[in-house]
């Protein structure tokens, strides 16, 4: 299993901010923002680059809890990103299909 499998399964403590029979969501351990939470689905995916059109509703889904998210951590007003990565020179370095909700704070483009 890899390592967001395990914290899905509850194997990994980790600060759970959502969670159903689908899709968990949790605090990142490195914060790149004041909100940064990860939203993973529980279905191991390797990345964006791996879905199928049998993924849409589960994708639709995640997007839809990110929202939710963005709602309860006072991010939607003022603005938010929601980042995937694909691959390592994207920056992916679980492969694990993953949304970054980021906010909190004034974004700037850097590569």
């Amino acid at each position: 299993m890899c390592l967001f499998c395990d914290i899905a399964a509850g194997k990994i403590p980790s600060k759970i901010a959502y969670a159903d029979d689908s899709v968990v969501a949790f605090h990142d351990i490195a914060p790149q923002a004041p909100v940064h939470l990860l939203v993973i689905p529980r279905k191991h995916i390797e990345s964006a680059h791996a879905l199928t059109e049998a993924d849409e509703p589960l994708l639709g889904h995640m997007f839809a809890v990110a929202r939710q998210l963005a709602e309860e951590t006072g991010t939607a007003k003022s603005g938010y990103r929601l980042i995937t990565n694909v691959g390592a020179d994207a920056g992916q370095s679980v492969p694990h299909l993953h949304l970054h909700l980021l906010g909190g704070k004034q974004m700037k483009w850097e590569n």
